[in-house]
């Protein structure tokens, strides 16, 4: 079995509610098959100099965020940043986790009273838009 190293990966385990992404029926496996897909083109254009395939996670927060929304549904949290921008991660009944967590080695990252995030708010940036609407696209193109 995997070891898994995103916050929360010890509870990520609720079920999708949607069937239309093949081979995943957990937030473990969409891990796995983003973890293939997320990429320079779908981090944030501000870090895109400092992606790379050993911290693949940096940058994909938000895009991920409401990726997994979409196929679990919940709530999409985000604490607040140095520099005003949210990280943002997924609450779906009292499951929490945060698949993009690595990005933040071994920084404590607080996911306590953290404000909702709303995809009309997030996507008015039309580069994040484009980026989630990619990552969506990869994500349903893969081989399974």
């Amino acid at each position: 079995m995997q070891d898994y190293k995103f916050w929360g990966n010890e509870n990520a385990y609720v079920k999708p509610i949607t069937n239309e992404y093949k081979g995943i029926s957990n937030p473990r496996e969409l891990y796995d098959a983003l973890s293939k897909i997320w990429c320079a083109e779908t981090c944030a254009p501000r870090m895109r100099d400092n992606w790379s395939k050993d911290n693949y996670t940096l940058g994909q927060c938000s895009i991920t965020a409401f990726l997994v929304q979409d196929i679990f549904g919940g709530k999409v949290f985000g604490i607040r940043r140095p520099g005003g921008n949210y990280h943002c991660y997924n609450v779906i009944g009292d499951c929490a986790f945060d698949l993009t967590s690595e990005q933040f080695g071994d920084e404590e990252l607080d996911y306590s009273d953290n404000p909702e995030q709303f995809r009309e708010v997030h996507f008015e940036k039309e580069e994040k838009k484009e980026r989630y609407e990619l990552l969506k696209s990869k994500l349903k193109r893969r081989d399974v």
